[in-house]
């Protein structure tokens, strides 16, 4: 007995490093899950504005046919007047009146078609958005499958690749938060990644001086 710890009841004992690594798999966990719902979020957010371009852009072809009805009906007027023994002034003002009403309905036509084009703008972005976030949420998932392999393995050097993962996500999910513009390999998750890389090697570092 004297050659073993004896534990009371309640107290906790262990690994503190399985401890942080856990710690440190739910924490990318609650983020992965975090980003994967933003971004279909943002996914449902593109598919309703792509709906509501395509409602304006049937309203805008609905106006442009009724345009062309109206045109026909000024042309057939246009003829009628040039004929012996009609009312020309009856089709002079008939071609004025549906000059008139053509032009209401280009405007409103045109107006139809703006909004279309404005909702297939939005939907782009969110589109946009989506991807980014999906992107950092499989950041997240694959840093929690190179965490538990650096539990399961003991090789703390494996926890420099798994910072630089999550850094990497983490900063793509920053740049759809504020709705930039990057691709998802540009200069700055990567420069993200690579700073979260080196942070941790030298913390890595320090503390195996610490221990020896």
């Amino acid at each position: 007995m004297s050659g073993h710890t004896i534990r009371t009841p309640g107290t906790r004992g262990g690994d503190g490093f399985a401890g942080r690594v856990a710690v440190l798999i739910a924490l990318l966990a609650t983020l992965g899950t975090m980003f994967g719902f933003i971004g279909s979020a943002s996914h449902n957010n593109a598919a309703l504005y792509k709906s509501n371009a395509a409602i304006e852009k049937t309203s805008a072809a609905n106006a442009w046919g009724h345009y062309q009805a109206k045109t026909s009906r000024q042309n057939l007027a246009e003829l009628a007047s040039g004929l012996p023994g009609v009312d020309q002034g009856h089709y002079r003002e008939e071609i004025r009146r549906y000059g008139l009403e053509k032009d209401a309905i280009r405007k409103e036509a045109e107006r139809f078609e703006g909004i279309s084009a404005e909702w297939n703008l939005m939907s782009e972005k969110e589109l946009h958005r989506h991807r980014q976030w999906a992107a950092a949420s499989v950041a997240q998932q694959i840093a929690i499958s190179l965490a538990a392999i650096t539990l399961l393995s003991r090789r703390t050097w494996l926890l420099t690749l798994t910072s630089a993962v999550a850094a990497f996500g983490v900063t793509l999910a920053f740049f759809a938060a504020i709705q930039a513009d990057p691709m998802p390999f540009s200069a700055g998750p990567l420069l993200a990644a690579l700073g979260a890389a080196i942070l941790t090697e030298g913390f890595r570092r320090v503390g195996r001086r610490l221990v020896n």
